[in-house]
C-alpha cells in the first residue's frame, strides 16, 4: 500500500505576507541582490511600500580622495556604478513610496543621481544628505522644488545657504526640522532667520557656533521648540582690538532668551568626550576618525538615525 505523499509547496506559493516579513529583515544590499526577479510573487512581495518607506543607504560609502579643487573630492567610477545600480533597483521597487531617505556622510552623490532620486521619490518627507559636495546648488534647488512634503533635512554647513533656504521656504510648506553637520556663523544664523521663520526644531551638534549667531536664532525663530547644541564650541566675538573667546559656560543672554523653548539640548563639559573631540577638531568634526555610526547619533530623537 503506497503511503500518502504530503505535497510539496513552491517558493512562489509563499503566502505574500509572509513574504513580505521575510523581506523586512534584509539589508538593502540583499533588496537589490536580484530578488524580485526570482519570480511574479516574490517581485510583489518586493514591491510591497512597507519595504520602502524608508530607504537608507547608510551602510554605502563612496571609495574617494580629497583633491585640493572644486568639488574636494574624487569618487572612484566603481562607487558611482554601485551607487547607480542600487539606486535604478531600489526606485524601481519602491514605487514613489519613498518617505525618507538617508545617505552616509562618505557618500558623495552625482547631480544626476539626485535628479534620478528626486524625480522618483516625490513623497519623500525626510532627507539625510551630509555631503554636497558634487552637486551643484541648481540641481539641489530643483531637487527640493520636487519634494512639496518634505519636512526634515540633515545636511552640510555651506557658505551661501540662502538659495536652499529660500527653495525650502517656498516649495516645503511643512517644513518643520534641520540638522546642520558643520559650523554656524552669523550669515547662516541670518539666513534661518529669515527664510525658515516657523522652524521647530534645530539641531547645530559637534560644532563651531558663534555666540552672536546663536542669538540670532533665539531672538528670530520664534516658532522654535526645541535646540539642540550639545558639544559645541561657543565663539564670542568681543569689539576690537579684544580677541575673541571660547565661553566656558552660557550665559544669563542665552540661557534668559532659551528659557522659552521645550527642550535646549547643551554640553559644554570638559569630561565629555564628545566636547573634546569637538575641540580637538577645531569645531568640524571629522566622522571618519571615530567609531562608525557615530554620526547617526543625536540628542533629539527624531533627528537620530
Amino acid at each position: 500500500m503506497e503511503e500518502d505523499v504530503p505535497e510539496r509547496k513552491k517558493w512562489e506559493d509563499l503566502d505574500n505576507d509572509i513574504l513580505v516579513k521575510i523581506f523586512q529583515t534584509f539589508d538593502i544590499f540583499e533588496l537589490t541582490s536580484g530578488i524580485a526577479k526570482v519570480c511574479s510573487t516574490w517581485r510583489y512581495a518586493a514591491c510591497d511600500p512597507l519595504l520602502w518607506g524608508t530607504l537608507d543607504l547608510s551602510m554605502l560609502k563612496s571609495n574617494f580622495i580629497k583633491i585640493p579643487l572644486e568639488p574636494y573630492v574624487y569618487v572612484d567610477a566603481r562607487s558611482d556604478k554601485t551607487l547607480t545600480r542600487v539606486l535604478k533597483i531600489s526606485l524601481n521597487l519602491s514605487r514613489g513610496n519613498i518617505t525618507t531617505l538617508i545617505f552616509h556622510f562618505n557618500l558623495y552623490v552625482r547631480d544626476d543621481q539626485l535628479t534620478y532620486i528626486a524625480e522618483r521619490s516625490p513623497k519623500l518627507k525626510r532627507l539625510v544628505l551630509p555631503a554636497w559636495n558634487r552637486i551643484k546648488r541648481t540641481v539641489l534647488c530643483k531637487a527640493i522644488n520636487m519634494w512639496q512634503n518634505l519636512e526634515s533635512l540633515t545636511m552640510p554647513s555651506i557658505s551661501n545657504p540662502p538659495c536652499i533656504m529660500e527653495e525650502i521656504s517656498s516649495n516645503c510648506k511643512n517644513f518643520s526640522e534641520l540638522k546642520i553637520m558643520g559650523p554656524c556663523d552669523m550669515f547662516f544664523a541670518h539666513t534661518l532667520a529669515t527664510c525658515l521663520p516657523n522652524l521647530k526644531v534645530l539641531s547645530i551638534r559637534c560644532s563651531m557656533l558663534f555666540k552672536d549667531a546663536l542669538l540670532i536664532i533665539l531672538d528670530g525663530l520664534k516658532h522654535l521648540e526645541v535646540l539642540n547644541i550639545s558639544h559645541c564650541i561657543i565663539i564670542e566675538v568681543p569689539p576690537p582690538p579684544a580677541p575673541r573667546k571660547v565661553l566656558k559656560e552660557l550665559d544669563e543672554s542665552i540661557l534668559g532668551k532659551a528659557s522659552r523653548l521645550r527642550e535646549f539640548l547643551t554640553c559644554m563639559d570638559d569630561v565629555c568626550v564628545m566636547c573634546r573631540r569637538t575641540r580637538v577638531d577645531e569645531g568640524f568634526l571629522r566622522w571618519y576618525k571615530y567609531e562608525e555610526g557615530l554620526w547617526k547619533e543625536d540628542e533629539v530623537r527624531s533627528l537620530a538615525i
